[in-house]
């Protein structure tokens, strides 16, 4: 068992040796790093990213492509959860329309937006987001066997099909959008949890 330790941890010391350069040479005549980031990418992040051209846009890119979903990015931005909408996934993001956030009683998203409200206001947005790939197809599947989807809220939402809509949370899900990090899954109404 030694002798196994020991070639272990020598043959892992030649293997950084020979491979970063020996370890005689001296750091302080390495030049420094140099890199290839736009400057105005430098410490923020995934949402920053630029768009590249052919490639499939991410839920967030989408959302703002949409007038109609205005409320949505604005609140997004305002809580800084940009960053969890665009993760590579697979996510599923249940997105309502501008109208959704015109049933809140009034003065509820002004209020949610102020800087001291941030962090409630992402629990509410992070409500909408299933850590999982759930196209229609499954979504209707997962309401057959009355099972209920975890939202990264760490809050649960039940899924219901009447053969003819699909609804999530009691929200009608209007339209359903393939997103290179997922689905989006258009509804009229913003799933406040319960807390």
């Amino acid at each position: 068992m030694r002798k196994t330790i020991f070639m272990l941890l020598l043959s892992s010391t030649l293997f950084l040796l020979t491979n970063c350069g020996g370890a005689s040479e001296s750091n302080s005549t390495t030049s420094p790093p140099t890199t290839q980031s736009k400057p105005e990418i430098i410490g923020k992040g995934q949402a920053s990213v630029p768009a590249v051209q052919g490639e499939q846009a991410n839920a967030l890119q989408v959302a703002q492509s949409i007038d109609n979903f205005s409320t949505l990015v604005t609140a997004i931005k305002a809580a800084g959860v940009e960053d969890a909408v665009v993760n590579v996934g697979p996510l599923t993001i249940f997105a309502p329309l501008n109208s959704a956030f015109d049933k809140l009683p009034e003065g509820t998203l002004e209020s949610l937006v102020k800087p001291e409200n941030k962090s409630k206001l992402a629990f509410i947005l992070v409500n909408h987001v299933a850590p999982a790939n759930y196209p229609l197809n499954q979504l209707k599947k997962e309401a057959k066997k009355g099972r209920k989807l975890f939202m990264a809220s760490g809050k649960y939402l039940e899924v219901k099909n009447d053969g003819k809509d699909v609804t999530v949370g009691g929200s009608k899900i209007i339209k359903s959008v393939k997103v290179s990090n997922g689905w989006i899954h258009v509804i009229n109404d913003v799933l406040v949890p319960s807390e």
